[in-house]
Protein backbone atom coordinates (compact mmCIF):
# COMPACT_ATOMS: atom_id res chain seq x y z
CA UNK A 1 0.00 0.00 0.00
CA UNK A 2 1.67 3.59 -1.19
CA UNK A 3 2.00 5.69 1.90
CA UNK A 4 1.22 9.44 1.10
CA UNK A 5 3.72 12.39 2.42
CA UNK A 6 1.73 13.26 5.69
CA UNK A 7 1.58 9.59 6.73
CA UNK A 8 5.41 9.46 6.24
CA UNK A 9 6.88 12.49 8.30
CA UNK A 10 3.96 11.10 11.25
CA UNK A 11 5.68 7.84 10.81
CA UNK A 12 9.23 9.57 11.34
CA UNK A 13 8.42 11.86 14.20
CA UNK A 14 6.93 9.08 15.87
CA UNK A 15 10.54 6.97 15.65
CA UNK A 16 12.32 10.22 16.60
CA UNK A 17 10.28 10.53 19.88
CA UNK A 18 10.31 7.15 21.07
CA UNK A 19 13.99 7.35 20.57
CA UNK A 20 14.70 10.00 22.58
CA UNK A 21 12.18 10.42 25.69
CA UNK A 22 14.82 12.74 27.44
CA UNK A 23 13.92 15.48 25.54
CA UNK A 24 10.80 16.39 26.54
CA UNK A 25 10.30 14.21 29.95
CA UNK A 26 13.10 15.24 32.37
CA UNK A 27 11.71 14.68 35.70
CA UNK A 28 13.02 17.01 38.52
CA UNK A 29 15.47 15.12 40.83
CA UNK A 30 13.63 14.09 44.25
CA UNK A 31 14.05 16.15 47.20
CA UNK A 32 16.90 15.56 49.38
CA UNK A 33 16.60 14.44 52.95
CA UNK A 34 18.19 16.20 55.71
CA UNK A 35 20.72 13.76 56.90
CA UNK A 36 23.23 15.38 59.54
CA UNK A 37 24.05 18.53 61.29
CA UNK A 38 28.01 18.19 61.22
CA UNK A 39 29.56 19.65 64.49
CA UNK A 40 33.42 20.00 65.46
CA UNK A 41 34.36 18.88 68.37
CA UNK A 42 37.44 19.06 70.95
CA UNK A 43 35.37 16.08 72.60
CA UNK A 44 33.27 13.96 70.86
CA UNK A 45 32.46 11.47 72.91
CA UNK A 46 32.04 13.59 75.53
CA UNK A 47 29.98 16.16 73.52
CA UNK A 48 27.49 13.16 72.73
CA UNK A 49 27.05 12.29 76.55
CA UNK A 50 26.20 15.77 77.16
CA UNK A 51 23.41 15.77 74.24
CA UNK A 52 22.20 12.23 75.44
CA UNK A 53 21.71 13.66 79.11
CA UNK A 54 19.75 16.60 78.27
CA UNK A 55 17.42 15.01 75.71
CA UNK A 56 16.54 11.82 76.53
CA UNK A 57 14.96 10.84 73.53
CA UNK A 58 18.42 10.41 71.30
CA UNK A 59 21.03 7.94 71.51
CA UNK A 60 24.88 7.81 70.77
CA UNK A 61 25.52 6.03 67.36
CA UNK A 62 28.17 6.10 64.48
CA UNK A 63 27.86 7.13 60.59
CA UNK A 64 30.30 7.22 58.10
CA UNK A 65 33.05 6.09 60.37
CA UNK A 66 31.84 9.19 62.85
CA UNK A 67 31.01 9.18 66.47
CA UNK A 68 27.18 10.44 66.20
CA UNK A 69 23.83 11.73 68.10
CA UNK A 70 20.93 10.40 66.79
CA UNK A 71 17.45 11.99 66.89
CA UNK A 72 14.28 9.68 66.90
CA UNK A 73 13.27 10.77 63.27
CA UNK A 74 16.92 9.42 62.75
CA UNK A 75 18.30 12.64 61.84
CA UNK A 76 22.19 13.11 62.74
CA UNK A 77 23.98 15.50 64.39
CA UNK A 78 27.66 14.08 63.42
CA UNK A 79 30.91 14.81 65.08
CA UNK A 80 34.30 15.86 63.82
CA UNK A 81 37.49 15.42 66.57
CA UNK A 82 39.93 18.62 66.20
CA UNK A 83 42.96 19.29 68.51
CA UNK A 84 41.69 23.12 69.17
CA UNK A 85 38.63 24.24 70.43
CA UNK A 86 36.37 25.25 66.69
CA UNK A 87 35.82 29.02 66.02
CA UNK A 88 32.63 30.37 67.28
CA UNK A 89 33.21 33.81 65.19
CA UNK A 90 33.14 35.47 62.76
CA UNK A 91 29.47 34.73 62.34
CA UNK A 92 28.83 32.31 59.97
CA UNK A 93 25.77 31.46 58.46
CA UNK A 94 24.69 28.63 61.14
CA UNK A 95 23.48 30.30 63.98
CA UNK A 96 22.37 27.73 66.28
CA UNK A 97 20.13 24.35 66.02
CA UNK A 98 16.93 23.13 67.95
CA UNK A 99 15.06 20.76 69.06
CA UNK A 100 11.16 20.57 69.68
CA UNK A 101 9.72 19.81 73.65
CA UNK A 102 7.38 18.21 75.26
CA UNK A 103 7.10 20.99 77.53
CA UNK A 104 9.76 23.88 77.15
CA UNK A 105 9.11 24.99 80.95
CA UNK A 106 9.73 21.86 82.90
CA UNK A 107 12.61 21.47 80.54
CA UNK A 108 14.06 24.66 81.84
CA UNK A 109 13.24 23.36 85.53
CA UNK A 110 15.11 20.07 85.37
CA UNK A 111 18.08 22.01 83.46
CA UNK A 112 18.23 24.51 86.28
CA UNK A 113 19.03 21.35 88.78
CA UNK A 114 22.02 20.54 86.36
CA UNK A 115 25.26 21.83 87.16
CA UNK A 116 27.04 20.93 83.35
CA UNK A 117 23.87 22.93 81.49
CA UNK A 118 25.00 26.59 81.14
CA UNK A 119 21.76 28.03 80.60
CA UNK A 120 21.27 31.47 78.24
CA UNK A 121 19.55 34.81 79.34
CA UNK A 122 17.35 36.10 76.92
CA UNK A 123 17.16 40.02 77.37
CA UNK A 124 14.22 41.68 77.57
CA UNK A 125 15.03 44.97 76.70
CA UNK A 126 18.50 47.19 75.89
CA UNK A 127 18.55 48.16 78.93
CA UNK A 128 19.36 45.26 81.11
CA UNK A 129 16.47 42.34 82.54
CA UNK A 130 16.52 39.11 81.25
CA UNK A 131 15.02 35.80 81.78
CA UNK A 132 15.21 31.96 80.47
CA UNK A 133 12.60 31.63 78.58
CA UNK A 134 10.25 33.59 75.66
CA UNK A 135 7.45 32.75 77.90
CA UNK A 136 8.21 34.59 81.15
CA UNK A 137 8.10 38.23 79.17
CA UNK A 138 5.57 39.74 76.93
CA UNK A 139 4.03 38.24 74.21
CA UNK A 140 4.18 38.72 70.31
CA UNK A 141 1.21 38.34 68.18
CA UNK A 142 0.82 35.34 67.06
CA UNK A 143 3.90 34.20 64.65
CA UNK A 144 5.97 36.80 66.08
CA UNK A 145 8.73 36.17 68.51
CA UNK A 146 9.96 39.32 69.69
CA UNK A 147 8.50 42.83 70.27
CA UNK A 148 10.15 46.26 69.50
CA UNK A 149 10.71 49.08 71.63
CA UNK A 150 7.32 50.66 70.78
CA UNK A 151 5.82 47.44 70.79
CA UNK A 152 6.98 46.66 74.31
CA UNK A 153 5.99 50.71 75.43
CA UNK A 154 2.53 49.37 74.27
CA UNK A 155 2.23 46.05 76.09
CA UNK A 156 3.43 47.93 79.11
CA UNK A 157 1.02 50.44 78.92
CA UNK A 158 -1.84 47.94 78.85
CA UNK A 159 -0.51 45.72 81.10
CA UNK A 160 -0.20 42.66 79.16
CA UNK A 161 1.28 39.74 81.02
CA UNK A 162 3.46 36.92 80.10
CA UNK A 163 2.12 33.56 78.26
CA UNK A 164 3.99 31.49 81.53
CA UNK A 165 3.55 28.55 79.05
CA UNK A 166 5.24 26.87 76.30
CA UNK A 167 8.49 29.60 74.72
CA UNK A 168 11.62 29.21 73.53
CA UNK A 169 14.77 28.95 75.37
CA UNK A 170 18.85 28.51 74.98
CA UNK A 171 21.30 26.59 76.44
CA UNK A 172 25.22 26.48 75.79
CA UNK A 173 26.35 22.80 74.38
CA UNK A 174 30.26 21.40 74.03
CA UNK A 175 31.70 23.68 72.31
CA UNK A 176 30.51 26.40 72.70
CA UNK A 177 27.51 25.48 70.17
CA UNK A 178 24.17 27.17 71.04
CA UNK A 179 21.06 25.16 71.57
CA UNK A 180 17.11 25.99 71.61
CA UNK A 181 14.75 24.36 73.09
CA UNK A 182 10.92 25.58 72.33
CA UNK A 183 7.75 24.70 72.40
CA UNK A 184 5.31 22.17 73.30
CA UNK A 185 4.85 19.33 71.07
CA UNK A 186 3.61 15.67 71.20
CA UNK A 187 7.27 14.61 70.86
CA UNK A 188 11.10 15.33 71.49
CA UNK A 189 12.84 15.53 67.92
CA UNK A 190 15.34 17.18 66.11
CA UNK A 191 13.62 20.04 64.23
CA UNK A 192 15.73 22.88 62.93
CA UNK A 193 18.76 24.83 61.68
CA UNK A 194 18.29 28.36 62.16
CA UNK A 195 20.60 30.47 59.83
CA UNK A 196 21.21 34.01 59.04
CA UNK A 197 21.42 34.78 55.44
CA UNK A 198 22.58 38.05 53.56
CA UNK A 199 19.45 37.78 51.72
CA UNK A 200 16.89 36.01 53.22
CA UNK A 201 14.59 35.95 50.30
CA UNK A 202 16.92 35.15 47.85
CA UNK A 203 18.50 32.41 49.72
CA UNK A 204 14.79 30.86 49.47
CA UNK A 205 15.02 30.87 45.62
CA UNK A 206 18.45 29.69 45.76
CA UNK A 207 17.13 26.85 48.23
CA UNK A 208 14.74 26.36 45.76
CA UNK A 209 16.30 26.44 42.15
CA UNK A 210 19.28 24.12 42.95
CA UNK A 211 18.26 22.04 46.11
CA UNK A 212 14.16 21.68 44.99
CA UNK A 213 13.69 22.88 48.83
CA UNK A 214 9.90 23.06 49.34
CA UNK A 215 8.84 26.60 50.83
CA UNK A 216 7.71 26.99 54.40
CA UNK A 217 4.02 28.57 53.93
CA UNK A 218 4.29 31.02 56.52
CA UNK A 219 7.94 32.13 56.11
CA UNK A 220 7.21 33.09 52.05
CA UNK A 221 7.01 36.64 51.38
CA UNK A 222 3.89 38.17 50.53
CA UNK A 223 4.89 39.57 47.31
CA UNK A 224 6.21 36.84 44.25
CA UNK A 225 10.35 36.82 44.63
CA UNK A 226 12.64 36.77 41.77
CA UNK A 227 16.31 37.10 41.95
CA UNK A 228 15.26 40.83 40.84
CA UNK A 229 13.74 42.08 43.84
CA UNK A 230 14.75 39.00 46.26
CA UNK A 231 17.31 41.87 48.16
CA UNK A 232 15.04 43.14 50.74
CA UNK A 233 16.35 45.18 53.36
CA UNK A 234 16.56 44.72 56.65
CA UNK A 235 13.89 45.68 59.10
CA UNK A 236 14.21 49.00 60.89
CA UNK A 237 13.95 47.90 64.40
CA UNK A 238 15.51 44.70 66.94
CA UNK A 239 13.19 43.18 69.04
CA UNK A 240 13.39 41.29 72.23
CA UNK A 241 13.60 39.04 73.95
CA UNK A 242 17.27 38.30 72.31
CA UNK A 243 20.15 36.74 73.19
CA UNK A 244 22.07 39.89 72.35
CA UNK A 245 21.37 43.01 74.47
CA UNK A 246 21.01 45.14 71.34
CA UNK A 247 18.45 43.19 70.58
CA UNK A 248 17.81 40.89 67.07
CA UNK A 249 16.37 41.72 64.07
CA UNK A 250 13.42 39.56 63.16
CA UNK A 251 12.44 40.82 59.48
CA UNK A 252 12.86 39.19 56.67
CA UNK A 253 12.77 35.64 57.61
CA UNK A 254 11.83 33.19 55.61
CA UNK A 255 12.37 29.43 55.73
CA UNK A 256 12.68 25.90 53.01
CA UNK A 257 12.43 22.47 54.60
CA UNK A 258 13.66 19.37 54.17
CA UNK A 259 12.13 16.45 55.45
CA UNK A 260 10.40 17.19 58.85
CA UNK A 261 13.71 19.57 59.26
CA UNK A 262 13.69 23.58 58.68
CA UNK A 263 16.22 25.41 57.62
CA UNK A 264 14.85 28.58 58.53
CA UNK A 265 16.72 32.36 58.35
CA UNK A 266 17.22 36.29 59.55
CA UNK A 267 18.53 38.72 57.94
CA UNK A 268 22.51 39.36 58.74
CA UNK A 269 22.84 40.98 62.07
CA UNK A 270 25.75 42.96 61.81
CA UNK A 271 27.84 44.88 59.58
CA UNK A 272 29.95 42.70 58.80
CA UNK A 273 29.40 39.87 55.68
CA UNK A 274 29.10 36.27 56.75
CA UNK A 275 32.23 33.86 56.34
CA UNK A 276 32.49 30.34 55.44
CA UNK A 277 31.28 27.54 57.65
CA UNK A 278 34.03 24.89 57.52
CA UNK A 279 36.34 24.67 60.46
CA UNK A 280 33.25 26.69 62.71
CA UNK A 281 31.51 24.70 65.48
CA UNK A 282 29.06 24.22 62.95
CA UNK A 283 31.12 22.76 60.13
CA UNK A 284 27.91 21.90 57.68
CA UNK A 285 24.78 20.67 56.46
CA UNK A 286 23.92 17.46 55.02
CA UNK A 287 21.39 16.30 52.56
CA UNK A 288 21.04 12.55 51.52
CA UNK A 289 20.33 12.33 47.65
CA UNK A 290 19.46 8.93 45.92
CA UNK A 291 21.32 9.74 42.82
CA UNK A 292 24.68 11.89 43.55
CA UNK A 293 26.05 11.56 40.15
CA UNK A 294 22.50 13.16 38.37
CA UNK A 295 22.74 15.61 41.71
CA UNK A 296 26.29 16.84 40.86
CA UNK A 297 25.49 17.18 36.94
CA UNK A 298 22.55 19.55 37.64
CA UNK A 299 24.28 22.11 40.35
CA UNK A 300 27.15 21.86 37.71
CA UNK A 301 25.29 22.33 34.66
CA UNK A 302 23.97 25.68 37.22
CA UNK A 303 26.79 27.17 38.58
CA UNK A 304 26.74 26.57 42.20
CA UNK A 305 30.07 26.05 43.57
CA UNK A 306 31.25 23.02 44.10
CA UNK A 307 33.66 22.97 47.55
CA UNK A 308 34.76 19.28 47.27
CA UNK A 309 34.19 17.30 44.17
CA UNK A 310 32.66 13.83 45.18
CA UNK A 311 34.52 11.69 47.24
CA UNK A 312 34.56 8.65 49.86
CA UNK A 313 32.29 8.79 53.01
CA UNK A 314 32.25 5.84 54.70
CA UNK A 315 31.02 3.17 52.84
CA UNK A 316 28.97 5.76 50.68
CA UNK A 317 29.93 9.06 48.57
CA UNK A 318 29.55 12.79 48.85
CA UNK A 319 30.04 15.81 47.71
CA UNK A 320 30.44 19.01 49.59
CA UNK A 321 28.85 22.50 47.73
CA UNK A 322 28.48 25.91 49.38
CA UNK A 323 24.97 27.72 49.89
CA UNK A 324 24.55 31.59 49.31
CA UNK A 325 25.83 32.93 52.64
CA UNK A 326 28.58 30.67 52.30
CA UNK A 327 27.23 27.83 54.49
CA UNK A 328 28.97 24.51 53.60
CA UNK A 329 26.50 21.62 52.50
CA UNK A 330 27.13 18.04 51.99
CA UNK A 331 25.09 15.63 49.49
CA UNK A 332 25.60 12.32 50.78
CA UNK A 333 24.09 9.58 48.52
CA UNK A 334 22.06 6.94 50.25
CA UNK A 335 20.39 4.48 48.38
Amino acid sequence: MKVGPFAALLSALLVISARSPAISQTAPLPVPAFHHLHLNSVDPDAAITFYTRQFATTSKASWGGLPALKSPTNVLVLFNKVATPPATSPQTAIWHFGWHAVDSRKSLELYKTRPDVKLLPLYTTDEGGSVFISSDTWPGAPGVLGLTKAEIAEAKAKGVQPARTGGFAYMQGPDGAIIEYAGTFPAERFNHVHMFQEHPFCAQLWYRKHLNAPVVRDRAPGTPMTEANCQVPRGPDPTWPALEIEGQFRTPRAAVEFSDVLLTWYARQGKEPLVGTRGHVYDHIGLSVTDLDAWVAKLKGEGVTILQEPYRLGDTRAVMIEGPSREAIELVEVR
